[in-house]
């Protein structure tokens, strides 16, 4: 009872545009007070619980001082201007190429969600001109954030399916790396659907925006037609030597100074600039890395709290060894304690305590329970306003402030992806 009536209190208050930061506090404070721990208590366990995404947040701040470098450089202009005038007058090939792009900031260039303020502002005139809905492109946004990691075991899709068969190890089940992609495929093909449900059915229609100059340093001058400069060639070295010192070191923050002093070294930067650009990634990730700080905070509560075991064991009478019916309650759980939390990451290790010995006792198989830990991690990812699968697309589209966090981002894209995600999960889970 304390995790579904604190995620409602966190969804209300998000709803009724109060600051995410402050609904998440008041939400831990809520499912702590409710599991008798207290005010001061739970503000203690909230507190303690945000070294948890301490690396997640060190990578945002990092990951916005690299977008501000590569922005520096001019080479984010000539993709803006190119994307310009090929795609004129063509609204759904548009927002698909920008699903398609996105796609790669999670494993060929794993700068995640620092991609956005560089690419999407300069393009908002783009898509007023067109009249495409923003939501359609939240929703782009948010499929390549979130549909590689689910599908695809690179880049953030490795650390995800690590993670997935790390904890059903750690709870006495044994898989491999190789057995979470094959496990969630279907769901993940629920999540293209989605996509396309959201670009062509829902958001289809044009809508009006004002054309408002986006004033930002961030906005870069470059003469496309011109050969690539050393700085450029430095910015796209920089982004390849990251994606390979992050796979072997396993440590973002890594791969991202090592990119950082390449593109030093090829002049992309200037020493003397450093400070402003961790001032400019400050700036530009500050908010979304204190969210992922006080989201993990959040999820201590509820770990402290025993909340979320009691949910499911709660959960079992209902079951009442229905496979179709636990597979259903336990992507539902997922659901709601992922909308608390923000990350499907972090959700992982939390639900997999309580589902391994759920599953075995249910008789699901191995792929089975991945495709349930899995995507009941996943769930809830896009929709919460917590997520950065949600806040990073907001970044860029709110650019001009015509964007509302809630209703243009996390409505739309819990719609379309957990909906999906619930229906192919469960699909799946009684297949595998």
């Amino acid at each position: 009872m304390p995790v579904i009536v604190s995620v409602i209190v966190m969804t209300v208050l998000c709803l009724l545009k109060l600051n995410v930061i402050i609904a998440l506090i008041i939400s831990a404070l809520v499912a702590g007070v409710m599991a008798g721990m207290g005010l001061t208590e739970s503000m203690s366990t909230l507190i303690a619980g945000m070294s948890g995404n301490a690396e997640t947040a060190l990578s945002y701040i990092l990951l916005g001082a690299l977008a501000v470098a590569i922005n520096r450089s001019g080479i984010a202009n000539r993709l803006v201007v190119r994307l310009s005038k090929a795609l004129k007058d063509k609204r759904v090939l548009f927002v698909l190429l920008i699903a398609f792009i996105s796609c790669f900031s999670q494993n060929l260039i794993p700068v995640h969600i620092a991609f956005i303020p560089i690419l999407i502002p300069p393009l908002l005139g783009v898509m007023n001109k067109l009249k495409i809905d923003r939501r359609a492109v939240a929703c782009a946004l948010t499929f390549g954030l979130k549909a590689p990691y689910v599908m695809l075991p690179v880049g953030f899709g490795l650390i995800f399916h690590n993670a997935i068969r790390d904890a059903l190890i750690d709870n006495g089940m044994e898989v491999a790396t190789g057995m979470v992609w094959k496990s969630m495929l279907l769901p993940g093909i629920g999540m293209i659907i989605g996509l396309f449900l959201a670009i062509i059915v829902s958001y289809k229609k044009p809508r009006e925006y004002k054309d408002i100059n986006v004033d930002s340093e961030l906005a870069a001058t470059t003469d496309v037609n011109s050969k690539m400069t050393k700085e450029e060639i430095g910015v796209l070295i920089g982004a390849i030597v990251a994606f390979a010192v992050q796979l072997i070191t396993e440590s973002l923050p890594i791969g991202i100074l090592t990119a950082l002093l390449v593109m030093l070294l090829f002049g992309s930067f200037k020493f003397k600039d450093l400070d402003k650009l961790v001032d400019g990634g400050i700036g530009m990730m500050g908010f979304i890395a204190f969210v992922m700080l006080i989201a993990s905070g959040y999820g201590n509560v509820l770990r402290e709290t025993g909340a979320v075991e009691a949910l499911v064991n709660s959960s079992v009478n209902i079951i009442g060894g229905s496979k179709l019916v636990g597979a259903f309650m336990m992507l539902l759980i997922g659901l709601i304690v992922t909308m608390g939390i923000g990350t499907s990451f972090g959700t992982v290790p939390i639900i997999a305590t309580f589902y391994v010995p759920l599953c075995i006792q249910l008789g699901f198989s191995p792929a089975a329970t991945i495709c349930l830990v899995g995507v009941a991690g996943a769930l809830g990812d896009a929709g919460s306003p917590a997520s950065d699968s949600t806040l990073g697309p907001t970044s860029g589209l709110n650019a001009d402030g015509q964007h509302d966090h809630i209703w243009d981002t996390c409505v739309p894209t819990f719609i379309h992806y957990n909906i999906p995600l619930i229906i192919f999960g469960t699909i799946a889970a009684m297949l595998l």
